[in-house]
């Protein structure tokens, strides 16, 4: 019910899956997602928004009643949570709206007055976590005896209680949440730099083609076959980066700043202790994946030397990284035919989830193409409860387009199984199963183009395409955790943060990765830089849960494919439950998950070995 919580989790949800994409191509199926299903317009959507402020002048009554009865408990918890249900469907509208033009100004202003109201809320009932601590554990229980209108509120109350230690008195409560606007302007700054105000340069390659270096160019041109022109792209963006390298280096130490005092201001050992606890995740799920990560370096620089050999490049240098391994005509995955593979690829999870698929898919639910504006990425938002999910792509055609393209469905299928399985109080799941959902219809994708390649060219095309995805999740989100780690820990330690500092952190960890002083992959410095351009890093530890998914969806999909229906019906309870408990429990009591176990990790490690063992045995035999 706390308010800075519910905006967390809702930005959380509405950047999941994000995974910059390519340029526009021409495509003539491209879908505009329908708003009218959360307002049938923008008069409708103002009358919301002044509904809303209205009933905000209301809460106040409700304060110091907690305690008086059950039935008073359950008339203030239901009202201001049926109020916050209908703010994030104010919010998630003006969101969709801005995120489809970010130029448009008129866009931006009504996206500010929905986060002013967010903040507004979270003001007005800053008292309550500390007045239900108020009323005390015994009573609390025994008014969830009393009152089956609490049944909807059991989890959000526990949880408040747990939070004991770490929530302060009603006048610092509202304090921090008149700061909470404040403390998320980082993020802002970072996307309005990155998606609208840098002067993106144009390069020309060595065809021909003159190219602007935008963000979704960029992801583009980086994989393209001419080794020079690979250079090109990344000496050209990485250089137009650095000359933003001193502000973005202070937009980011203010993130860490804010996450820093949030932590300090509630007495947490550290920010990274506040961000597990928030989420009832045992410490042990962030050390046991660095540790497995780790020890798994060699297997990681295997494959980068797999990578040497098929490109037949014997000093492997890091913009060699993204070109595919080997370069095949596989069509045009357009967004029709995207749905089609998407829809035959997860047949393994049986009926009920298809049938949700086959619902989602025949809708006007996705944004799909790029557009002058738009923010890059995908995303996935799913929490306008009595709607339905909303999906923004920046769909171009390729196969990484596709894969993102099951991605994001596996989100909104997950939301749309949460929503019917839960009242709107326990909907909301972590991040931490929520990646598992989308990064298990990457690896089903996967293995259903592998089996149904028709050339052993084919073959290798998607064998290198699925280790590729084990290399970006597994490896660069959990060295993306390290760097977030490393920074957070130099600001609690009294060091400052500057654009230099941050680019000989982040450098010497891409060094350490990718075997740059065993001779493995050369790191060149330029490309330090990097860090400036990750949005990730405004989420508040959010990218180590990526790599964690894919080990759970690793470790779901070896079992899916070896024909073991119970597991198969255990992920789909986990995708159900939502939030009705914290995501550790939920993997370990619905399915027997343990993420804080190595054993945990062996099936993704089983997985890259064995990819890495196909594409050796089908290069042996030519």
């Amino acid at each position: 019910m706390n308010v800075s919580t519910r905006l967390s989790t809702l930005l959380f949800s509405i950047i999941l899956g994000f995974t910059c994409l390519s340029a526009s191509a021409q495509e003539p199926e491209q879908y505009v997602w329908d708003l009218t299903d959360l307002y049938a317009s923008q008069d409708d959507w103002e009358a919301a928004y002044t509904d809303l402020e209205n009933r905000l002048q209301n809460v106040n009554r409700y304060r110091g009643t907690l305690g008086n009865s059950a039935e008073a408990m359950a008339e203030a918890l239901t009202t201001i949570s049926n109020a916050y249900k209908e703010l994030t469907r104010v919010y998630i509208y003006t969101s969709l709206r801005r995120d489809a033009d970010q130029r448009d100004p008129a866009e931006q202003t009504r996206f500010g007055r929905a986060m002013q109201l967010y903040n507004d809320w979270g003001e007005a009932t800053s008292w309550m976590n500390p007045e239900i601590l108020s009323v005390g554990t015994e009573t609390i229980h025994r008014f969830l005896d009393e009152e089956p209108e609490l049944g909807n509120f059991t989890f959000m109350l526990e949880d408040t209680l747990r939070m004991a230690p770490y929530t302060l008195d009603e006048q610092t409560e509202a304090i921090l949440a008149q700061a909470s606007l404040l403390l998320a302007s980082p993020e802002q700054i970072y996307q309005m730099y990155a998606n609208a105000d840098i002067p993106w340069p144009t390069v020309n390659l060595s065809d021909g083609e003159e190219v602007q270096l935008t963000q979704a160019a960029y992801s583009f041109y980086r994989g393209v076959e001419n080794r020079e022109d690979r250079k090109l792209v990344f000496d050209t963006f990485w250089g137009a980066w650095q000359q933003y390298a001193d502000g973005m280096g202070a937009t980011l130490s203010s993130e860490v700043q804010a996450n820093l005092f949030s932590a300090r201001a509630r007495s947490y050992d550290s920010v990274l202790q506040q961000n597990l606890f928030q989420d009832g995740l045992p410490p042990e799920t962030y050390t046991q994946l660095v540790t497995q990560v780790n020890n798994s370096l060699p297997i990681f620089h295997r494959y980068l030397s797999l990578r040497g050999r098929m490109l037949g490049i014997e000093d492997l240098r890091y913009y060699d990284i993204y070109p595919p391994l080997l370069e095949l005509d596989t069509g045009v995955f357009d967004i029709e035919r995207s749905k089609e593979i998407t829809f035959e690829a997860l047949q393994p999870f049986g009926e009920t989830y298809l049938n949700l698929l086959a619902e989602g898919l025949s809708q006007d639910w996705m944004h799909s193409h790029p557009q002058p504006g738009k923010t890059s990425g995908a995303y996935m938002s799913g929490s306008a409860y009595d709607v339905h999910p909303y999906i923004l792509l920046n769909h171009n055609d390729d196969y990484n387009a596709l894969s993102t393209f099951a991605h994001e469905w596996g989100h909104a299928v997950h939301s749309l199984l949460a929503n019917a399985n839960n009242p709107w109080e326990t909907a909301d799941y972590s991040t931490f199963i929520a990646e598992m959902a989308s990064t298990i219809n990457e690896i089903l994708l996967e293995e259903y183009m592998i089996a149904n390649a028709a050339t052993d060219e084919e073959r290798l095309f998607y064998l290198g395409n699925a280790l590729e995805s084990i290399r970006g999740t597994f490896f660069r989100q959990t060295m993306f955790a390290e760097f977030e780690l490393a920074i957070h820990q130099m600001a609690e330690n009294g060091e400052p943060l500057n654009g230099t500092v941050l680019s000989e952190t982040y450098g010497d960890l891409l060094k350490r990765y990718h075997g740059h002083d065993e001779g493995v992959l050369t790191i060149d410095d330029a490309y330090s830089v990097e860090w400036a351009y990750i949005p990730h890093f405004y989420y508040d530890f959010y990218v180590f849960q990526y790599a964690t998914s894919i080990t759970g969806a690793a470790w779901f999909a070896e079992k899916f494919l070896a024909g073991d229906v119970q597991v198969r019906d255990n992920f789909l309870n986990v995708l159900s439950a939502g939030g009705s408990d914290y995501p550790h429990n939920i993997l370990l009591n619905e399915a027997g998950l343990d993420m804080t176990q190595a054993e945990a990790y062996e099936p993704v490690i089983r997985r890259m070995n064995s990819l890495m063992d196909r594409i050796e045995g089908i290069l042996d035999q030519q």
